[in-house]
């Protein structure tokens, strides 16, 4: 299901620039109602369900109905996230809670070489079937 935005808590991130969750949506779903200065999914049927609007909202302020499969009806899962991990608490329908802590990444985005330590590329290869350049330096 579709993330949507609890109107009663969304404050619209303080009227910024950009809100925390068109920030981080990936689709670019998430949009602001200038004259209501509340945010909404624009295009809820191409939400991807990935809850990066729902961990980063300050105010608490998106849900994700979960499906039925893993969240019974009348379920929810609420993520909190703090400063170096996000907190999970799923409610079952009878009631019962369950909480799992998990850490969050602290490296600076972009500073990461995905290929640190790789060699140069022999372009002899490249027409070979299943070539990949993943040979450590020597």
């Amino acid at each position: 299901m579709p993330s949507f935005v609890i109107t009663e808590k969304c404050d619209g991130c303080k009227a910024q620039d950009k809100t925390a969750c068109q920030y981080i949506c990936p689709h670019d779903l998430m949009t602001l109602d200038r004259e209501k200065m509340k945010a909404y999914n624009q295009e809820p049927e191409q939400c991807w369900e990935c809850y990066s609007c729902v961990k980063i909202c300050p105010q608490q302020a998106i849900e994700v109905r979960g499906y039925a499969d893993y969240i019974p009806l009348g379920g929810s899962v609420l993520p909190m996230r703090g400063t170096d991990s996000i907190m999970w608490t799923i409610k079952f329908r009878n009631g019962t809670l369950k909480r799992f802590k998990f850490p969050i990444r602290l490296t600076a985005e972009g500073s990461i070489d995905p290929y640190k330590g790789a060699g140069e590329p022999d372009y002899s290869k490249i027409k070979q079937p299943g070539y990949f350049n993943y040979e450590a330096k020597k």
